[in-house]
């Protein structure tokens, strides 16, 4: 493999073996075959199927690229819970190479080196109030509440309530954001925000 075409797998955050087949001008087989002999060689990370970064991009990756990563792990999810509530400072808990995220189709956990991707799949009804922030969707900050307690409520999530400071939360946009959850989540969200 030529060094200066690998560098250019360097730009990219995520490439498919189809990138690869381009760049180096092999047939789709020939594409996949070193893309698997790569893996195994610890050149490129298997992300997903056929989804791979550069072992040397991987090492550099910034919080704002594993967001991005996440986004493209399970497509459609947004990053929530206590991933988001960390980002925007509503808690004391940090946490490091733990991703979190909410779906539409399965709850998952991808293990991609030494950091873990877990997704949470939600109901339709619930999935939404996320925006786009530096190339990868987030839920807001509400959101990212109500999404904590939503799972939590069923036993599917547990959050360390006391590391959230509820002052930096809008409790109107919550208590506007609550109507369409069940009553069991709304009487949780009611009891710890004081709505």
């Amino acid at each position: 493999m030529k060094l200066s075409r690998l560098e250019q797998l360097v730009k990219r955050l995520y490439f498919s073996s189809a990138d690869v087949g381009s760049l180096f001008e092999l047939a789709p087989a020939s594409a996949h075959l070193l893309c698997s002999r790569y893996t195994a060689k610890n050149v490129f990370i298997r992300l997903k199927k056929d989804c791979y970064t550069l072992s040397q991009r991987w090492n550099s990756l910034q919080g704002k690229d594993i967001f991005r990563l996440a986004n493209i792990l399970q497509v459609p999810s947004y990053i929530s819970l206590m991933s988001a509530l960390s980002f925007f400072q509503v808690t004391t808990q940090m946490q490091q190479n733990y991703i979190e995220s909410v779906a539409l189709k399965r709850s998952v956990t991808f293990h991609i080196k030494e950091t873990d991707f877990k997704f949470y799949k939600i109901a339709p009804a619930f999935y939404g109030d996320f925006v786009r922030q530096d190339e990868f969707f987030i839920a807001t900050k509400e959101k990212a509440f109500l999404d904590c307690a939503y799972l939590t409520s069923f036993g599917k999530y547990r959050f360390d309530v006391a590391s959230i400071d509820i002052d930096k939360l809008d409790k109107k946009k919550i208590k506007q954001g609550l109507k369409p959850y069940p009553k069991k989540t709304q009487m949780l969200v009611e009891r710890l925000c004081k709505i």
